[in-house]
């Protein structure tokens, strides 16, 4: 059931948009901050064979540098000086979320208010200037020993200093990419961070248009198929937009107050509870471990004896992990799941808002307030992680199951619909909320005037 608040967002007349010039300078900085975005990531490392380094690409395809290439808008692949993208930023801000759930004096400061929350992305900045340093340095002795077995090497120069002025590079993109996320919040329209890996993706999706166009000419890839991912698509679609916006709204309710005319009114609110409370954290997290041995495989190279015990080993392992087989896709499943309930449990603390809601005077009708309101949040988040779980489970296993059945990869996967949708939704939410405030500002201007022409 929609809320009037929805009702009323959904009737603004767009006709009033060229009117809202602030909404218009918004939208226009946020454009111009992408095209930097996108500028930067093909200006490559210092030191780095570009031409080789082409040749080399296509031989770490299907691990975990992959996802992340996605992520980047393929400044990982170009070793551009962004090629970690905002991802050190996300890694930390999860750690410093979980690390605040979890100890006592992170706890205290994020009780705190504003003054805790700034001490708590304080940290978190430190924290992606940390990993920043530590993936820059393995990106960069990496690259030195990377093709090696082909004979072709990716570094002009080699050695401590190249290594020193990659990590300095690398960090210094990183940390810009994250003050221009901050500017665009601020200034733009939208969540930048989130903006920002979606500009990364979406920049790919005009080469993977074009491939697949060629593959159907070619006669590579059926008209049957070619079909079927326009459907799936635009199913998940629809599928992630019904259930992204999907919410349990519990009735709180609060006591009786005294209102200006004496009489006595019941105050009642609602406790919107998402059905995806974990976001696109556990398909990511899931698929980095399970895509982790490739990856080590393919930057070690020579060093793994496929005839010895650890380099047989871990060619069995790659056997069954690969994109498309059963094993893969069961594990794959298993960990969204796991990490589902796992992540709900870190951002969602139902003692926590059972107390606050006790200390408000709040209660659930027909629950006490205290022990079973949490006992109650408990079992209600439950049941509806498990429906949460099952939907990230099908849109990330689905299109796993059809490019193995097909053989055609597939650019648009879960994970990058997933957040491309949720960035969308959330940008169109905030256009609408600016041109909510525009229309209230002239209906409010319009009393002020019959008030004085009366």
């Amino acid at each position: 059931m929609a809320s009037s608040a929805d009702s009323f967002a959904s009737n603004i007349s767009l006709a009033n948009f060229s009117k809202a010039t602030e909404l218009k300078q918004r939208i226009w900085f946020t454009i111009g901050a992408l095209i930097v975005f996108r500028f930067l990531s093909f200006v490559p490392l210092p030191g780095i064979n570009a031409r080789a380094l082409s040749q080399l690409a296509d031989q770490t395809q299907g691990g975990i540098i992959d996802m992340f290439n996605m992520f980047t808008g393929g400044s990982l692949e170009r070793m551009s000086l962004i090629a970690l993208g905002v991802m050190p930023y996300i890694t930390a801000s999860i750690v410093v979320q979980m690390a605040s759930a979890l100890h006592p004096t992170l706890a205290a400061l994020k009780k705190e208010g504003t003054t805790g929350r700034q001490k708590l992305n304080q940290y978190t900045r430190y924290g992606t200037v940390f990993l920043c340093t530590i993936q820059g340095w393995f990106l960069a002795v990496g690259l030195e020993s990377f093709g090696a077995s082909s004979g072709i090497a990716a570094v002009v120069d080699p050695g401590l200093m190249f290594r020193i002025g990659a990590v300095i590079s690398l960090v210094g993109g990183t940390m810009f990419l994250l003050w221009l996320g901050e500017q665009i919040t601020s200034r733009g329209i939208g969540n930048g961070v989130s903006l920002i890996i979606m500009a990364g993706i979406v920049a790919q999706f005009p080469t993977f248009v074009t491939n697949m166009a060629s593959g159907y000419s070619e006669g590579s890839i059926a008209t049957g198929i070619l079909l079927g991912f326009i459907v799936m698509v635009v199913g998940l679609i629809l599928l992630i937009s019904f259930f992204e916006r999907a919410q349990r709204r519990l009735l709180v309710q609060y006591p009786k107050r005294a209102t200006q005319r004496g009489m006595m009114q019941a105050d009642r609110s609602h406790l919107p509870l998402k059905l995806n409370t974990a976001g696109v954290i556990p398909p990511i997290f899931a698929s980095s471990l399970l895509l982790l041995p490739l990856t080590i495989t393919q930057f070690a190279g020579n060093a793994l004896d496929p005839d010895g015990g650890v380099g047989g080993s871990f060619g069995t392992v790659l056997q069954y992990l690969q994109h498309g087989q059963p094993l893969y896709m069961t594990l794959y499943g298993l960990g969204i799941i796991f990490f589902c309930f796992f992540y709900t449990a870190v951002v969602f603390n139902p003692e926590e808002t059972a107390q606050n809601l006790k200390k408000n005077g709040g209660f659930i009708p027909g629950i006490r307030p205290g022990k079973r309101t949490e006992e109650y949040l408990d079992y209600v988040l439950t049941r509806i992680t498990v429906i949460g779980a099952i939907y990230l489970t099908f849109v990330c296993v689905v299109p796993e199951y059809m490019i193995a059945q097909t053989g055609v990869p597939l650019f648009l996967g879960g994970t990058s619909l997933l957040i491309v949708v949720n960035v969308t939704v959330d940008t169109i939410s905030q256009i609408q909320s600016h041109l909510l405030a525009h229309q209230y500002g002239d209906l409010i201007k319009k009393a002020k005037l019959k008030g004085r022409l009366r």
